[in-house]
This record gives structure tokens, C-alpha cells and sequence, in this order.
């Protein structure tokens, strides 16, 4: 082949070794190279083949499918939990990626440490201190495959089936699904603009002994809200007299400009477990997450993530401690701040075109919760079907109460022919 293509012997094995990769030759050693017959695919019976039919309730595995590309076909979103990927700075990550794996190629060929990543906890640790979080690297902090890694670990270590767990309603509608798989008791709190409805959690912490409240205090999805002090000592002073744990999810803090309140910083970590990542401000692919929790509730938690997956993945947190320590990813957060902010009112004044009222701007995130005025999973039914996704109020509920809300991602300003689908949908209904 070589000799009659004029080409390199080595080329020519190069490209054998390719066909040969992708199933199309084989090698049979002392004769030579194969054309190799293609493969029969199994039978597959119809029945498994026949099209999704939409829900008789849209849910939250619903939402799940359309965001990632596996349920029907969307023209239009404004649902998306991520910022789109030309938001986020694609550069910076592939740089890190490239530096990283020249300096700790060794690093790469072995499991990481059970706990994280040393050099990323200290750096951690810094940040987090100037969140007024005090947090020593080798005792309060572990890393995770992002936020949802971190919950489930909380969850399988804190909750038995029938035990009593507090959620905001409304909430992250993927935690209701974690928490029914764990076999929970589930009971929603009202979330206000300063935080939980204090009389309601006193009143059902005191009726049902909860073991965990689950609570997004910063820059809380979906609403934006984010928790004031007189709200969060409340929060702390129920937890102690109830004796009940707190699991504050931290995710889109980042968001916020200003020093925010966070319960972890006035508990100390003593009935607050933290959680946050970087996947909705840097790299979802990274997954890179980060928990802080009181040494005895983190070494439990090491044992339960190496039974449940042995190390996260070294590269993800070499390149976020490069990021860190470079300060790169404080200058990038600076940008998209900026961007989302100017997104967010943008955002805001389309809805209010649209005739959907927003009770309240929120300061931070990425996220704005407004009002349909009618019901809102119909609403995202009849825009289901004309190519638009839209995120009803009714699946941030634990019971899918009905709800006039819907919950819009700021970056939807960029698709233009959105709103007056949008408000040619309301009118018509």
C-alpha cells in the first residue's frame, strides 16, 4: 500500500490503526488487514422505539429532557438553569486544561485524594473566608462532582426513609426527586423575599421533628430572593431549639455583587452543611463542587464518597485551583456579572411588554420569577407544542401545586423572536 500510494510505510499503518479503531478493518497477524463485514444491529422492538408522548403532567424529568436535548424538538427556550456556553469564557477553561496537563501529567495517571484536592481546599478555604466562612482545608471542606453529588452524599448519609425533611417551596424541583428516591418525608416552607415563612417553619419543625432543611439562601432559585440577616439568626435559633440540620445549597451565590448572608458563616458550621460549585459560573463539564461541613460530618463523607465513587476527577480540580490561584476566575466572574446584570433587567422589561407582571427585581442571578397570570403549566403545555420551552411555577413545588409563575432565564434576551411568540401565546389563551 505504501509503496503503490507513494506514501510512508508509517502513514500508512497510522491510518490502518484508525480504520481498525473505528470497527471497519481487522488485523490478522501474518496475513494482514481486513475489510471486516459490517455488524447486524440488534432488533428492537417497535414498541420501544415509538415516540415520547408528552406527560399527562409536566415534570421535572420533563424540563431535564427538553434542557439537554432529548425531548421534543425546541426552536425557542427561556428555561434553560444554564448560562448559554458563548456567555462563559471557553478560552480560559481550554488554557487551564492545556497548563494543567503539562505541569501534573504524573497527577493525571493516578486517583486523586479521597478529600479533594489539597491545593484546591486551601484556596477554597481563602475564598470561602472572605465570605466570612471559616473553613480549615483539611477538616471542614471536601470536594465533589458538583452541587448535586454533594446533596446526594448529605442525603445518604442524613436521611432514612420516613424521615421528616424541610424544602422551600418554591425550590430546585431536582432536590423533591432526590429526596422521594431516599424515601423522605417531604414538607414545603413558603420561601418570601427575606427568606422562609418563620411561623410556618416553627410550627412544622415543632409537629414533625424534621432532620434537615434544605435551604438555597443566596441568590435562590428560582425567585432570585436572598436571605436577610433578621431571617437567617431566625433560621439558626429554630434549628437549635428543634435540633434539626441545615443543608445550605450555595450554587448560584457567586451571582451576587455584594457581601451576602450566608447561615454557614453565622453557625460556624456546626448545624450548617455548605455546598456550591462552579458549574453555572465557569464550566458545567468540569465538575468541580466543594462541601463544607464540621470534621466529624466530613470524614463520614469522604467514607461514603469512596464507596459511591472512589476520587473526583484530578484534572477538573487541578485546572479550577490554577483558576483560582491565578486569578482568573475573579476577573471572569467580574464580566458575567456584569453581563447578567444588564441581561437581567433587559429580561425583566420584555416580560413586562409581554403583559407578565415581576412582583420583585431580584438583585442577583440569573433567574427572574413572573407572574402569567393564569395557569402556568397550561401555559408551558400550549408553548410545549408551538416549539417554546418554557419552566412552569408548578414544578418548583414538592406537590406540583398549580401556579401562575414562571420561572425565565435572563439570557432568553438574546432570542428575539421569543417575545412576541410569547405574547402572541398569552393573548391567544
Amino acid at each position: 500500500m505504501a509503496e503503490s500510494a507513494g506514501l510512508s510505510r508509517y502513514t500508512v499503518i497510522e491510518a490502518y490503526e484508525r480504520l481498525q479503531a473505528r470497527g471497519l478493518i481487522l488485523s490478522r497477524p501474518g496475513a494482514g488487514y481486513f475489510v471486516r463485514p459490517p455488524a447486524d444491529l440488534p432488533v428492537v422492538a417497535e414498541a420501544v422505539m415509538q415516540e415520547r408522548t408528552e406527560p399527562s403532567r409536566l415534570d421535572v424529568t420533563w424540563l431535564l429532557r427538553e434542557m439537554f436535548g432529548t425531548g421534543t424538538s425546541v426552536k425557542l427556550t427561556a428555561a434553560s438553569g444554564v448560562l448559554p456556553q458563548h456567555w462563559l469564557d471557553a478560552d480560559l477553561v481550554a488554557g487551564a486544561i492545556r497548563a494543567s496537563a503539562r505541569t501534573d501529567v504524573e497527577g493525571l495517571l493516578h486517583y486523586g485524594h479521597p478529600q479533594g484536592s489539597p491545593q484546591l481546599r486551601k484556596h477554597i478555604a481563602t475564598m470561602l473566608g472572605t465570605q466570612g466562612v471559616a473553613a480549615h482545608p483539611d477538616h471542614h471542606l471536601m470536594t465533589t462532582a458538583g452541587v448535586t453529588h454533594a446533596i446526594d452524599l448529605v442525603l445518604r448519609l442524613m436521611v432514612q426513609p420516613g424521615d421528616t425533611v424541610l424544602v422551600e417551596d418554591p425550590g430546585w424541583p431536582l432536590i423533591f426527586g432526590r429526596l422521594a428516591a431516599y424515601g423522605a418525608r417531604i414538607i414545603s416552607v413558603p420561601r418570601r423575599r427575606e427568606g422562609p415563612d418563620l411561623e410556618v417553619l416553627e410550627r412544622l419543625a415543632t409537629e414533625h421533628r424534621p432532620k434537615l432543611f434544605l435551604i438555597n439562601s443566596v441568590v435562590h432559585n428560582p425567585t432570585g430572593y436572598t436571605l436577610g440577616a433578621a431571617a437567617a439568626h431566625d433560621v439558626l435559633r429554630l434549628a437549635e431549639k428543634h435540633d434539626f440540620m441545615i443543608l445550605e445549597d450555595d450554587t448560584y451565590a457567586d451571582f451576587h455583587d455584594g457581601t451576602s448572608i450566608r447561615l454557614a458563616s453565622m453557625d460556624r458550621l456546626q448545624r450548617v452543611i455548605l455546598v456550591t460549585g462552579y458549574a453555572k459560573t465557569l464550566a458545567a463539564g468540569l465538575r468541580v463542587g466543594v462541601l463544607a461541613a464540621r470534621p466529624d460530618l466530613v470524614a463520614r463523607l469522604i467514607d461514603l464518597k469512596l464507596l459511591a465513587g472512589l476520587c473526583t476527577p484530578q484534572l477538573g480540580e487541578n485546572v479550577m485551583t490554577r483558576l483560582l490561584r491565578e486569578g482568573h476566575y475573579g476577573r471572569h466572574l467580574l464580566r458575567l456579572r456584569q453581563k447578567v446584570n444588564q441581561a437581567r433587567q433587559k429580561c425583566v422589561d420584555a416580560l413586562m411588554t409581554c403583559g407578565l407582571n415581576v412582583p420583585y427585581l431580584p438583585p442577583a442571578g440569573i433567574f427572574v420569577w413572573a407572574d402569567c397570570g393564569q395557569d402556568s403549566e397550561a401555559v408551558a403545555r400550549a408553548a410545549s407544542e408551538a416549539g417554546m420551552l418554557l419552566a412552569p411555577g408548578t414544578l418548583f413545588s414538592s406537590t406540583q401545586a398549580p401556579s401562575t409563575m414562571l420561572r425565565f432565564t435572563v439570557s432568553a434576551v438574546e432570542q428575539a423572536e421569543l417575545w412576541p411568540a410569547l405574547a402572541s401565546l398569552l393573548k391567544r389563551r
